[in-house]
């Protein structure tokens, strides 16, 4: 039986930010169809590294892979090639990311919002577009608010656009960070029901968040970060109910 390729490899990933060390070589394994909660106290650099993933921000040390494929750069024998911008844009198509803040366009409606990097950057017919965007609007549990603006729309509403636009993409891996942490409490539960339905798809997610039951209930693993390291990663019943380190037992002792 052939090994599966992970769909997200990293191997000592580092980056700083002038003299802020923010990841110090972060070594973690993602394989297809799994669901992986990073948990961590704000700055550990848990947003950085989901960034790093789609290459919006530059990894300065160690290897990142996405399904086998180096992120941002093309590997020639034992050089890395740092790829052209519109290069580095065809792969980042293929990773769908939901931010804590929605980033809607404010004068299109959901259906516009949703459509519009399908028929742009993937060049697929208006008709076919609109038709996918149905779909995932229903699924987000948002069918009959598709000639809706932003602004008519929830906060979890909102998100939950967000995450059909990020699907209309076809991704073969989400990134989620934080995507419940700018929403009122009794809107936290409608976005979370969607990333459940994703999970439960088989969709492989990796997903910042503050909401621990979530990481228990859906997660296949849990990491826990602080301070640019991975401190502890397993079982989401190791890591949050017995968890081994000082650091880990802190930072729950707070939020559990």
């Amino acid at each position: 039986m052939s090994a599966v390729t992970p769909m997200v490899q990293a191997e000592g990933v580092s980056k700083s930010f002038g003299t802020n060390h923010v990841l110090r070589g972060i070594d973690l394994t993602v394989d297809p169809g799994e669901v992986l909660c990073i948990i961590g106290p704000s700055g550990s650099g848990k947003s950085t590294f989901l960034r790093c993933i789609n290459h919006l921000e530059r990894v300065d040390a160690g290897r990142l892979a996405v399904d086998g494929q180096v992120v941002g750069y093309r590997q020639h024998g034992d050089k890395l090639y740092e790829l052209k911008p519109k290069e580095a844009a065809r792969q980042r198509r293929e990773i769908g990311m939901v931010f804590q803040r929605f980033n809607l366009f404010p004068h299109m409606t959901a259906l516009e919002n949703v459509i519009e990097a399908p028929i742009r950057v993937k060049g697929l017919a208006k008709g076919r577009a609109v038709e996918r965007a149905e779909e995932l609007l229903e699924r987000v549990g948002l069918g009959d608010k598709g000639d809706h603006y932003p602004s008519q729309l929830s906060g979890g509403q909102q998100q939950r656009v967000a995450i059909a636009r990020a699907l209309a993409m076809d991704p073969k891996l989400m990134l989620f960070d934080e995507p419940t942490s700018a929403l009122d409490p009794e809107l936290v539960g409608e976005v979370l029901d969607v990333m459940k339905g994703l999970a439960a798809s088989g969709m492989t997610m990796i997903v910042v968040t503050h909401e621990m039951g979530f990481a228990r209930e859906v997660a296949d693993a849990v990491v826990f970060m602080d301070g640019g390291v991975v401190v502890e990663s397993g079982d989401p019943s190791e890591v949050l109910a017995n968890p081994r380190h000082e650091r880990t037992k802190a930072f729950l002792s707070k939020v559990l």
